[in-house]
Order: structure tokens, then C-alpha cells, then sequence
């Protein structure tokens, strides 16, 4: 007889309360899935915790254990100033520069001021008056520096000052500092319009309706692109030039905040005020972007203001810069100063609140790789920072953030090593995967990972980046926190170059540990539950010799690690004080050839790996499960999983005796994990009479015997599997007849199994072993042969066995098991059992 294993069920003991015993136990019905998944399997996976990743004490480009060297990467630390940025490079993009003329504006008689519509005279039909009009416009516009600005004034040629100093318009300047009033009044700038009602020509500030002058009005400022001017009396309708409709917003709008900036140097509170009011000025004018002509003076005193040491007042300095579209060595210096601002964590309040996000965002989108790759490098560096807070992972997931870096890092994998710019986007390539690491926290971020094609992308970046080991890490760590997940390991497994990717990762970095073990891990997930994936690891050219390399390094690394020390009572016995951090690959490397040694074929190969088996066992020499149980567990469950292959050339079977030796250690522990693992060992190698022999010898039968009185169906299964193949050679009955093995037997079939088809099948195989060639029952069975009978005729009466108020799922469970295992091996016991029995007294129903 062969013993199966099987998974851990649940230790669910049988209730106290009073049932007939014929009653399946019904305490805590199980779904369909927990039914399959505790189902007793001949060989079984292991699991394991995935490896912790500490978090950076600092915020940096690249983290503390970098295998970059401080003179081959960008600094994060570094001092900015206004001289950091070109004043070259801000220019507005223009159109053809044209001469200056002379400006003559012809200026007639005023009218009343009741007329408020801008009109101006018919527009000469000679091309070369069109032009000295046009420019005699611009000079009424043209100021001075920001210096002296304020002081220029345009007056007709026949008013004098008084006559034109009316008052202005209260709305128009509702928005700006009371304290500009004066310096306002005198930079007015008037156009003439003829009312031809009355004869008269009036000055008009340029853009100033009927709606500005009634109280209560909104006064926001309207687009430049649509400001018009229409001539009283007269069909056609003109647009005033661009650069005059900018000019009038600047010296109305601009100006003054400008002004403002410049005046004050000791507030940070007003200056971020102003700055706010900058923004907002900037972008309802629609003047954002590289085509304000002004942009050159705004950016100017902007850079004048990053020398001021405030981290609120650079964040708003930033977004305006970023928002005016710099680029070149400007693009580069902004970046730095919120990749700056974003370094330091108690920022980030104020980050959220500035909405800074969407302007990096932005940067990432529309700026050239190539071009500007160190200014993304710092913009990513910034992001990265951000993605280290958790309320910015829901924001970054809900603006693409995902598919717009996966979009990124293509970018970066279609540039070849030969490219110049191949090594500087590494930098950038560290940024970008940390950052994918911390928003694969979320399910949102890893169901778009998967389904925008993540994995492929990130095997084409491991396959170019192998010398780079920051890159890998990260990489990595990416794909040891999604592989945790069903859908993603699943998809994970169908990309076939990934096992000869992670092949040559644990080559390459064979004795980098934190590299190695995530690896490891992500390959112990895969072989998990996918028989397929299992067999195309396993067909890879040298799989199984660089897991058998990897396997002797970090056993030796492991060894050499360990310090002992004498406890304290001075019994001369050593302990291990504390793990290694090579017994953490070793655990989940084990795992990977346990998960391995499912598949019929590789199993069947692993075990005749002598240097394998060899290694497994020597685990089991040198550690206790007390101080490495994980470790020790899983060896045994390697261990159990090969000894199940009886193949030509098993390394198992030629160490089955040694092996049993180290089991002792197991079955003597207080870890019932250990000691079921131990008696599953058994089970398999008790197949074998020189290990049934070893059994006796030992007196381990006794042991097996006693641990069906354990109340714990996994711990009866397991001992009943090594009795069972105990009972098979004759000459060992008598052994276990002494011990009573009869009794606890019946008792075990009485406790488990009406619940338990499986077992009580098992249960039955040994008594039919047992009562082999028997003349009488009584001789045999004893006191416990009525008992036994009462129970294998009620275990067999299907009405009263299935017949309950079960779910359908577990019902069905339960009559496959009960049809297909248990009733043709108890049909067959029972008929030898009354073959041999004269007459069946009545026996009182006992409680279940």
C-alpha cells in the first residue's frame, strides 16, 4: 500500500455536542474552493512571506545601497540661485522683428465721458498709412524698464495733464494691492474715439465696457484673443494687434504684481500672495506658454526671487515657470528646485495643495527625452518623492500616471546601448521603475499594469539594463510585489523570456542577496500553481544547476553567519542567537524545488539530483525548527515531495536511512507542523522494509500509534498511511496487535470518518491488512469487533450518511469520496468481518 500525502486540512475537532455518530460533522461548512484546496494531494506547495523592502531613511535619487559611484550620478544635493537660470532661453517665440517708427497719433477734441464704446477713426486705405498708424499705436504702448515704468505717461499733444486725469474705472483694478493706486493712474494709457453723434473725440482706456463701470459687474479680465474695437458709423470691424492687446494686460494686469514682487522682500507670506495672484492673472489672460512677448521680463523677475531662501515661495516660483513652458538649461534648473522642495517630506502639504502633480505631469508628456533627459531625471526624481506619500498614489493612478510612465520607459527602451544618451536615461530609468514599484501598492495602478502590457516593457528593460543592477533591483522588486497576485503571476508565466531573464540576473548576481532572493520568490510564485510554468523553468539550459549553485552558496553563507553561545545554566549546549540573511534565500529557494517537484517529469528528475538531496538533508543536520522553523519545514516538505518518485537512481532512496535519522529530531520536536511533515516523510519511505525495519528498531510504531489519539485529521491521516504500509509484511502485525493499533483505529474511524471519507478509506485498507487470513474475528478484532461492525454498517447506508441538510458543493464532496474510496474497501471489510461473525448483538448507538 502507498501512501498519499495530502495538504493541511483544518484542525477542526469533532463537536461535544450529543449527535448520532452516523452524522457528518457539519460545525463549519466549507465552499466548494476550501473543499478542493484541502484536499489531500500527494505532493504540495509551499508558501512564504515576500521579502521586505525597508523604506529610505532620506530621499534621494538613488537609495543608500546604489551600485553607482558618487562620481557617475547626479547629485541630490545641490544649491540654486537666480544666476542658475538663462535669461537667453526665456525669449518669447516671435515673428519678424520690425523697425520702429516714428509714433505721431493724431489726437482730436474730446467728447463727454457718458459714452463709453471704443471707436476709433476708419483705417486708411494706403498700405504705408496702415503701417505708421499701427506703429504710431504701439508708442503710446511702449514703456521703459520695469524701474521706470510707472512714471511714463501718454497725454494728447493739446490737453494738459489735469484734463485728462479722469477717474478710473473701480473695477478694473478691484483685484490688485490698494497701495498701486497712484503708480496705476499714471501708467493709463487713452485711445481716441470719435462719437460722431455729437462731433467729438474722446480718450478711452483700451478694453473698458459698459459692463466694467456698473457696480456689481464681474470684472475678470477678458481673453486677449478677444478684445475688439469697433468705429462708430462705419461697416467694417478690426481686431487690435496681438502685441498692443498684450501690452494694455501687462501694464493692467502684469505690472503691478510684478511691482508688488519686487517691493517686497521680507514677507514670504505676501510674496507667495502675490505670486498666487500672478498665476491666476497669467492664466486668465490666457497668456501661459512660450508666446507672451512679455515672458522674458515676467521670467526675469521671477528668477530674481529663487535666491530667497523658501521652500513655499520656490514651490510657487516653480509652478509659474513651469506653466511659461522653459526649456534648456531653465527647464533643467526648475526641475531641480522642486525636485529640492519634494526632497524634503514636510512638504508635502503644500505640494498637494499647489497641485504641483499635474505640472510634472505635463513635463514628462511633452518634453523631448533626448533633449532635456537630465531635466526629466530631477522631474521624475520629484515624482518619485511624491509616490512615497499615499495620498499621492490615488491622485497619480487617477491622472494616468501609469500608462504615461509605461509610455516612458518605451521610450527609453527603443534607445540601444550604442546611443549617447544610453547611460544617462539609466538615471532616469531608476527614477521611473521606483516610482512604478510604489503605485503597484495599489489595486487600481496593478490591474492598468497588467492590462497595458507592463510585463513586456519591463523584460525589454531588464534585458538591456542586466549591467545595470539599480535598475534591475527595482525591476525586481516591481515584479516580486505583483507576482504576489493571481492575474499578474498568471500573465507573468505566459511571458516566456522571463525565466531566461531571471536565469541570467542569478548568474550574473549570484551573491547579491537582495536581488537573488526577490528572484527567487517571484519564481517560487510562478511554479506555484501553474504545472506549465514548472516545466519550462525547469527545461531552461542550466536551471537546475544554478539553483544548485545558488543553493551550496547561500548554505555556506548561512553557515558561516551563525554565532553560537553556551546558555546561561551552563549546560555546554550551543543555540543559534539569530538568523542570517542567507537563510531567508535559503527558504524561498527551497520553496522554488518543492513548487518544482510537482510536475511528474521534473520531480521525478530533481530526485535523482544527488548534490540537491545531499544539500536538503545537510539543512535538516545543522538546523533546529526551534530557532529556523520556516526553513526546516519547507526542507522536509521537499524532502517528502521527491521521496514520493520510487525512480532508478533516487538520491532520496539512497539516503532514505539517513534521512530517517534526522526525521527522529521532527518527531521528538513540540512543532506538530514539524512533526506531521516528519510522519508524511515516513509514509513514503515506509514503503521500503528497511526503513519499516528501522521503524521497529526505533519503536517509532509506538509513536505513529500514539498519534491517533491526536483529535487532528491531518496528524491521523499521516500516522495511518505508515501503520498501513507497516501492516503489509505480516511478521510486524504482532508488533502493532501489542500496542492496541485495533482499537485506536475504530476510534479514529468513529471520531473522523463520517466527516472524512479519505481517511476512514485509509482507516479501513489497515484493518484489512490486519485481518488478513483470519479464522476468527474475536481473535483478531477483540472486544472491538461489535463496534466496528455497528459502524461500518451505518458508514455504509448512504440515506443516512448523505442524506443531510448540506450544500450542494460539499454534499457532492463528500459522495465522490464516499463512493469512489470509501464503500468498496469497507464493502469488502465488512463482508470478511461477518464471514467470520456469527451473529451481530445489539450495540447501542454511542454519541458522535
Amino acid at each position: 500500500a502507498v501512501l498519499c500525502s495530502r495538504m493541511q486540512a483544518s484542525k477542526t475537532e469533532n463537536t461535544k455536542k450529543a449527535e448520532p455518530f452516523y452524522w457528518p460533522s457539519v460545525a463549519k461548512q466549507k465552499t466548494s474552493s476550501e473543499i478542493i484546496n484541502e484536499a489531500r494531494n500527494v505532493l504540495r506547495t509551499v508558501r512564504t512571506r515576500r521579502p521586505f523592502t525597508p523604506v529610505e531613511d532620506q530621499r534621494k535619487l538613488f537609495a543608500s545601497g546604489s551600485s553607482r559611484s558618487l562620481q557617475s550620478r547626479p547629485p541630490s544635493v545641490f544649491s540654486l540661485h537666480a544666476s542658475s537660470f538663462d535669461l537667453a532661453e526665456s525669449r518669447p517665440v516671435s515673428g519678424v522683428r520690425l523697425s520702429p517708427l516714428d509714433p505721431k497719433p493724431i489726437l482730436i477734441t474730446s467728447a463727454k465721458d457718458e459714452d463709453f464704446s471704443i471707436f476709433l477713426p476708419k483705417p486708411p486705405d494706403d498700405a504705408e498709412e496702415v503701417r505708421k498708424v499701427s506703429s504710431a499705436r504701439a508708442s503710446l504702448l511702449r514703456t521703459t524698464s520695469l524701474g521706470n515704468l510707472f512714471s511714463a505717461k501718454v497725454v494728447p499733444p493739446y490737453q494738459s495733464e489735469e484734463k485728462i486725469d479722469s477717474e478710473e474705472p473701480t473695477d478694473v483694478m478691484n483685484n490688485l494691492d490698494r497701495s498701486n493706486n497712484n503708480c496705476l493712474a499714471e501708467q493709463r494709457l487713452y485711445m481716441p474715439f470719435k462719437d460722431e453723434t455729437k462731433g467729438k473725440f474722446l480718450f478711452r482706456l483700451r478694453g473698458e465696457s459698459d459692463q466694467m463701470k456698473k457696480p456689481g459687474t464681474n470684472s475678470s479680465w477678458p481673453r486677449i484673443s478677444g478684445w475688439k474695437r469697433r468705429v462708430t458709423g462705419l461697416e467694417d470691424e478690426t481686431r487690435i494687434n496681438d502685441w498692443e492687446e498684450e501690452e494694455v494686460f501687462w501694464h493692467i494686469k502684469i505690472l503691478p504684481i510684478l511691482h508688488k514682487l519686487e517691493k517686497i522682500e521680507d514677507n514670504i507670506e505676501d510674496l507667495c500672495l502675490a505670486c498666487t495672484k500672478l498665476y491666476q492673472a497669467l492664466n486668465e489672460g490666457n497668456v501661459l506658454g512660450k508666446r507672451f512677448k512679455r515672458r522674458n521680463e515676467l521670467l526675469k523677475t521671477l528668477y530674481k526671487l529663487v535666491d530667497i531662501d523658501s521652500d513655499p515661495l520656490c514651490l510657487k516660483l516653480a509652478k509659474i515657470i513651469l506653466a511659461m513652458k522653459v526649456d534648456g538649461k531653465n527647464l533643467l534648473s526648475v526641475c531641480k528646485l522642486v525636485f529640492k522642495i519634494c526632497r524634503n517630506e514636510k512638504n508635502d502639504y503644500i505640494v498637494q495643495n499647489d497641485r504641483l502633480l499635474d505640472c510634472l505631469l505635463e513635463v514628462l508628456r511633452n518634453e523631448d527625452l533626448q533633449k532635456n533627459n537630465e531635466a526629466l531625471l530631477y522631474c521624475m526624481g520629484a515624482i518619485k518623492f511624491m509616490s512615497g506619500n499615499a495620498v499621492f498614489l490615488n491622485e497619480m493612478v487617477n491622472k494616468g500616471a501609469v500608462e504615461m510612465l509605461l509610455q516612458l520607459m518605451k521610450q527609453i527602451n527603443n534607445i540601444r546601448e550604442k546611443d549617447t544618451y544610453f547611460s544617462s536615461l539609466g538615471h532616469l530609468l531608476v527614477q521611473l521603475t521606483a516610482t512604478l514599484r510604489n503605485l503597484a501598492d495599489l489595486a487600481p495602478a496593478r490591474s492598468q499594469l497588467v492590462c497595458s502590457g507592463a510585463i513586456s516593457e519591463l523584460c525589454v528593460a531588464l534585458e538591456q539594463r542586466v549591467n545595470d543592477k539599480d535598475v534591475c533591483t527595482y525591476i525586481v522588486r516591481i515584479l516580486s510585489k505583483l507576482s504576489s497576485y493571481n492575474d499578474f503571476c498568471a500573465a507573468l508565466a505566459d511571458c516566456s523570456r522571463c525565466y531566461i531573464l531571471f536565469l541570467a540576473l542569478l548568474n550574473k548576481y549570484q551573491k547579491q542577496q537582495d536581488l537573488v532572493i526577490r528572484i527567487i520568490f517571484i519564481l517560487g510564485n510562478i511554479t506555484a500553481k501553474n504545472n506549465q510554468a514548472r516545466e519550462q523553468f525547469f527545461k531552461e539550459k542550466g536551471s537546475v544547476n544554478t539553483l544548485t549553485s545558488l543553493f551550496q552558496t547561500y548554505y555556506e553563507l548561512d553557515l558561516n553567519a551563525q554565532t553560537w553561545y553556551h546558555d546561561r545554566e551552563g549546560k555546554g549546549k550551543n543555540y543559534l542567537k539569530r538568523s542570517s540573511e542567507a537563510e531567508d534565500v535559503l527558504i524561498k529557494l527551497i520553496r522554488v524545488l518543492a513548487n518544482l517537484s510537482i510536475h511528474p517529469s521534473v520531480g521525478a528528475a530533481l530526485a535523482a539530483e544527488h548534490h540537491i538531496v545531499e544539500l536538503l538533508v545537510t539543512v535538516l543536520e545543522y538546523k533546529s525548527i526551534d530557532d529556523c522553523e520556516e526553513l526546516v519545514i519547507n526542507t522536509a516538505t521537499t524532502i517528502n515531495n521527491l521521496s514520493y518518485y520510487q525512480v532508478k537512481g533516487s538520491a532520496v532512496q539512497d539516503k532514505k536511512l539517513h534521512i530517517a535519522e534526522m526525521l527522529l529530531k521532527l518527531l521528538t520536536s513540540n512543532n506538530m507542523d514539524g512533526v506531521v511533515e516528519a510522519v508524511r516523510i515516513f509514509g513514503n519511505l515506509s514503503q521500503d522494509h528497511e526503513i519499516c525495519d528501522f521503524i521497529l528498531q526505533k519503536k517509532i510504531h509506538k509513536f505513529m500509534i500514539a498519534l491517533l489519539d491526536s483529535k487532528n485529521q491531518d496528524v491521523c491521516f499521516s500516522a495511518c498511511g505508515v501503520l498501513l504500509n507497516l501492516t503489509v509484511d505480516k511478521n510486524k502485525q504482532g508488533f502493532l496487535m501489542e500496542e492496541g493499533v485495533i482499537g485506536k483505529l475504530v476510534d479514529c474511524l468513529q471520531d473522523f470518518g463520517p466527516a472524512d471519507w479519505q481517511l476512514a478509506c485509509l482507516i479501513c485498507k489497515t484493518l484489512w491488512n490486519c485481518s488478513e487470513n483470519i479464522t476468527s474475528v474475536a481473535s483478531r478484532f477483540g472486544r472491538d469487533t461489535d463496534t466496528l461492525l455497528v459502524l461500518l454498517t451505518s458508514l455504509l447506508d448512504e440515506k443516512l450518511v448523505l442524506d443531510c441538510s448540506l450544500d450542494r458543493d460539499v454534499r457532492d464532496y463528500h459522495r465522490l469520496h464516499w463512493e469512489t474510496e470509501f464503500r468498496p474497501v469497507a464493502e469488502k471489510l465488512l463482508d470478511r468481518i461477518q464471514s467470520h461473525h456469527s451473529f451481530l448483538p445489539a450495540v447501542p448507538i454511542t454519541p458522535f
